[in-house]
């Protein structure tokens, strides 16, 4: 039911008459109870939060002035009043930002400079690079900051960034303020006129609202796209002073905002009438200007993540490896799960190696033109146990047999930590099939049961004996099997996609994403893949996007509000979808319209593979 769930009904009660299977049980005593109870604590905090890198910074003892308390988080204390009434108090509050595309960067750059004598002076790279804004144009920017969603790939089709101030724009416009101020299209529409103005040679004016607005609206072509541009245009269009300015970009940073917003009307009304401004025209800027309660990025912050872009951008172009190196050990982080990341780095030219016993370390590393996956990403396996077990490889030499490895790992690795290395291939180079090498972890460990107990789940081996059984011989693995054991060990896979391995036992009459812009637009078509994403935005109106993958690339799919609630259990929660539907292209966009959504089933493997599928990233 949770995950059936939108949490766009009124109630519980409601919902539950949406959902498939669970209409009418609402007089039930049980079910009805729940639903009572469900709307008591409606609106109540879900769980205390601590913000990663908020601090308060006092001239006394915080605790002689707020009240705090422990966190969840060992050695960390919070104080228990949220950032407004922190606020309201007056306190100093710095919020710092946290960003792993720079541990990212960073350890990307560590690994060339290892590799080619020095390391890469970021600050000094060509910023005009064609090459770089030629793929960012395209739209093939996953794994990228900022600029890697399913929304700004569509935009980046649509506006064709060429420097870093065009960067800056995409990093902002994609924002909810942008979005429900009606900025999005009238910017891409004047970009587009701009473009050809210059072509041919001749100067290009935007349209603005109203005159005094040309100063501070000239640079993004008439729109408010910067939370600076909200209090720039109400000073010249209104005439507010700079407290109420700041009153204003306070009540934007504030839940509950659009009220607080809201409540300035009249005085912006006011300030403008004095300025000889129509009322239509103040009431159609101050809709644009309580947009921005909906959160919007400032210049400067759009301006720095739009360099960060564009080096995230410049190091996989010109440092595949070592840029995929850096973003698989930085995970979580961004839109795409380890799946998709690892069959980008595959587009890319960069070849993905399992873990090995004897040739990982702990995390992710650069082997030659490969990424070699570390023993730290293996399930069961705690960084410890793995940088143990490096240790001791290159202190006693590598790994000879599936007993020497027994012995001489640590003894807190568990048999289930062994057994997951070699589903995964991590002990392919004693020579032997994965089934032989399962057959043997089983000789040198006791089962589970017969565990001992001090922990070490193991029996005390000192010689190094053989087992008078362990050369039985058994076959390996079948490509589905291999697969499946990839995504159950390490939650991705190194290799194939998942469909390549059920093609032929596909519906008919697919389109292969890579080959859905060769259609025309308005024809019919369908697409199969593993579902990437889930997105409900609350200022998309009730639409849902889906973000489909197979084996060419990834296809985006618009579902009506009407069509999701027809389809909502099979959107919601089938990992592999068949969609029929309508093609829309517009300004180098491609997107499939749902008209008929369905579970994909092929089979025993795809029945396999909904146990162990990777997570979509879903919102709303």
């Amino acid at each position: 039911m949770a995950k059936l769930a939108d949490r766009r009904s009124g109630g519980l009660a409601d919902e539950l008459e949406q959902l498939p299977g669970f209409g009418g049980r609402t007089d039930a005593p049980l079910w009805k109870e729940l639903c009572e109870l469900a709307e008591e604590i409606r609106g109540l905090p879900r769980h205390i939060s601590q913000h990663v890198g908020g601090m308060v910074i006092s001239s006394r003892p915080l605790v002689e002035i707020v009240p705090l308390e422990r966190a969840a988080m060992e050695d960390r204390v919070v104080c228990q009043w949220d950032k407004d009434s922190c606020d309201d108090a007056r306190f100093i509050k710095i919020d710092f930002l946290a960003l792993g595309m720079l541990s990212l960067v960073e350890e990307s750059v560590e690994l060339i400079a290892r590799k080619e004598g020095r390391p890469p002076d970021l600050s000094r790279i060509d910023f005009d690079d064609a090459a770089v804004y030629d793929r960012i144009c395209a739209g093939d920017t996953v794994g990228l900051f900022q600029i890697e969603s399913r929304a700004q790939i569509q935009m980046l089709r649509r506006t064709r960034p060429r420097d870093l101030g065009d960067l800056a724009v995409e990093v902002a416009i994609v924002r909810p303020g942008p979005i429900v101020g009606g900025a999005v299209n009238p910017y891409v529409r004047r970009r587009e006129a701009a473009r050809k103005a210059t072509a041919e040679g001749r100067p290009y004016e935007p349209p603005v609202d109203h005159p005094l607005l040309r100063e501070c609206l000239g640079e993004t072509l008439g729109v408010i796209l910067y939370q600076d541009q909200v209090l720039q245009v109400c000073q010249a269009l209104a005439g507010f002073s700079s407290g109420q300015a700041e009153a204003l970009r306070r009540a934007m940073s504030r839940r509950r905002s659009r009220e607080l917003m809201g409540g300035f009307w009249e005085e912006f009304k006011a300030g403008a009438a004095a300025r000889g401004v129509p009322e239509a025209t103040a009431e159609k800027v101050f809709t644009q200007v309580i947009a921005f309660s909906e959160f919007g990025f400032p210049k400067s912050h759009a301006a720095a993540f739009g360099l960060l872009a564009y080096q995230s951008a410049w190091l996989r172009h010109y440092h595949p490896v070592e840029y995929y190196v850096g973003l698989f050990n930085n995970q979580p982080m961004g839109f795409y799960s380890l799946d998709v990341l690892s069959r980008d780095a595959q587009r890319n030219n960069v070849q993905i190696l399992p873990p090995d016993v004897n040739a990982s370390d702990v995390w992710c590393t650069v082997a030659a033109r490969a990424l070699r996956v570390g023993l730290g990403f293996v399930r069961n396996w705690s960084e410890e146990t793995a940088t143990a077990t490096v240790l001791e490889r290159e202190r006693r030499g590598p790994f000879r047999s599936v007993g020497d490895f027994v012995r001489r790992t640590p003894p807190d690795l568990k048999r289930a930590a062994i057994e997951a290395l070699v589903w995964v291939g991590g002990c392919d180079g004693f020579g032997l099939t994965r089934r032989e090498l399962l057959w043997q972890v089983g000789l040198w460990m006791p089962p589970k049961t017969e565990q001992s107990g001090d922990g070490r789940g193991r029996r005390q081996l000192e010689l190094a004996l053989d087992h008078p059984h362990e050369h039985l011989r058994f076959g390996g693995l079948a490509a589905h099997e291999r697969l499946l054991a990839e995504y159950a060990t390490i939650g991705f896979s190194a290799g194939a996609h998942p469909l390549s391995l059920v093609r032929d036992a596909l519906p008919p009459g697919l389109t292969a994403s890579n080959r859905l812009s060769e259609l025309e637009g308005g024809a019919q078509c369908q697409v199969a893949g593993l579902v990437v994403a889930r997105q409900r935005p609350e200022t998309a109106k009730g639409f849902v996007f889906v973000l489909l993958e197979d084996e060419g690339g990834m296809s985006n799919v618009i579902v009506r509000p009407d069509v999701y609630d027809r389809y909502r259990a099979a959107v919601r929660g089938e990992p592999f979808l068949w969609i029929r539907g309508k093609l829309a292209k517009d300004d180098g966009t491609v997107n499939v319209l749902a008209e008929e959504i369905e579970g994909l089933q092929c089979g025993a493997f795809l029945k396999a593979m909904r146990q162990v599928a990777p997570d979509s990233k879903d919102w709303g």
